[in-house]
């Protein structure tokens, strides 16, 4: 790769993970204001909770709306307007007057910052092949888990120092900069095809028609159920560690910054360990690995033989494997697919978040004033995830021989 070519494609990295990391920058950037939120809001912790759910259902719902306009109009056009709904419902969360407005306006908010999710993944399905998918996800993923490194503790300086609006204020800014941006520097990766049909029965009969691909079905179950794992923990994080083990906003935020640079680092690995092994290999092993630690996570606490720092250790280490598994799942998912990858990432991502959404709920409603009710989900679909992978005759030993040739 000449250097210009190097320079354009760090380019393109870069402003991908800045679109993709709207989504995840929206839940970080608050969890330290969720003591701050209840106070103000009147309301309790269990409540602010529900909207992190609701911008998991907004985000299922908008993938699904986008995916097709991308398809048919192209990526970029979708990608701006999103990104306006964004911006607008970012203001109308710093003026919430109550929990169930804030509950409200965080569906919009996903509907608009989801569409970079979505967007950004079918842009390096059109712009890559091969073994380059994973590795440009992978890429991505260092760059957009800048997001969670620094969001909370951000998040927690805006808190302390201005009021908790003021976080939605700063999202606000962090969406019209990406707007720029991308209205600059990102160049149209596939052009309109009026063949593509807005028609609601047809959008459907294109979304079924997906599941025909048996490795589309069983890459997107355990990505799913994966994520459902990771959205457990962000879900029910602020709880353990904020009031259970008494963090402060702060400390909270450098831990949860210490995750996630794990979770880069694996990425990072990830896109070396390509040049000896195939993604389906690798997604394998360590889903396998992640269920062993999660299984180890949920009985020590149980029989009282695990302190904090063995608790935060074990996460650490789940959340690092993670870093392997998202990437590798979507590139498998998402290989079978060209003229309709935006629908087809879109229907990755509106599953994902649908497990999301569950899994968070499912945190909520399980609340007892204990760790347990995150430890359950996150073991819960692991469990799933594996046995997707384990179980299911649809498992590929290795990968179709265009995937696993080196670009």
């Amino acid at each position: 790769m000449s250097a210009m070519e190097r320079k354009q494609y760090n380019t393109i990295i870069w402003l991908l993970g800045s679109l993709a990391a709207i989504g995840p920058f929206s839940i970080d950037m608050y969890l330290p204001g969720f003591p701050a939120i209840a106070a103000d809001l009147s309301t309790d912790m269990a409540h602010v909770g529900l909207t992190l759910t609701s911008y998991f259902v907004g985000i299922s719902i908008g993938q699904i709306a986008y995916g097709p306009v991308m398809d048919r109009f192209g990526r970029k056009k979708p990608l701006m307007l999103g990104l306006l709904v964004y911006i607008v419902a970012a203001l109308g969360c710093a003026l919430s007057p109550s929990v169930s407005v804030l509950i409200t306006l965080r569906f919009f908010l996903a509907l608009g910052g989801c569409v970079g999710m979505a967007g950004s993944r079918a842009v390096v399905r059109d712009l890559f092949s091969g073994r380059e998918i994973a590795r440009a996800l992978s890429a991505l993923v260092m760059v957009f888990g800048v997001a969670p490194i620094i969001a909370p503790t951000i998040g927690g300086m805006v808190v302390k120092t201005f009021g908790w609006r003021y976080i939605f204020v700063v999202l606000a800014a962090i969406g019209a900069v990406v707007l720029v941006a991308l209205s600059r520097f990102l160049r149209e990766s596939k052009g309109a095809d009026t063949s593509i049909s807005l028609h609601p029965k047809k959008v459907v009969l294109e979304y079924l028609g997906l599941f025909r691909e048996p490795a589309f079905v069983t890459y997107t179950l355990a990505s799913a159920a994966a994520v459902g794992g990771f959205l457990a923990y962000i879900s029910g994080s602020a709880y353990v560690y904020m009031k259970l083990f008494g963090f402060t906003a702060t400390q909270f935020g450098w831990m949860y910054s210490a995750n996630a640079v794990g979770l880069i680092t694996a990425s990072q690995i990830n896109r070396l360990w390509l040049r000896r092994q195939d993604s389906a290999r690798i997604l394998r092993s360590v889903t396998v690995a992640q269920f062993c630690l999660v299984a180890v996570l949920f009985v020590l606490p149980l029989n009282g033989s695990i302190g904090i720092t063995g608790f935060i250790g074990l996460v650490f280490c789940y959340l690092f494997l993670f870093g392997f598994v998202n990437p590798n799942s979507m590139a498998l998912a998402l290989h079978p697919f060209t003229r309709n990858a935006g629908s087809a990432s879109a229907l990755i991502g509106c599953i994902q978040m649908v497990a999301g959404a569950s899994a968070s709920g499912l945190v909520s409603y399980l609340y007892n004033g204990t760790a347990m009710p995150m430890i359950w989900v996150m073991a819960g679909c692991t469990g799933i995830s594996l046995l997707v992978l384990s179980g299911s005759g649809l498992f590929m030993k290795r990968e179709p021989e265009n995937l696993a040739a080196d670009i």
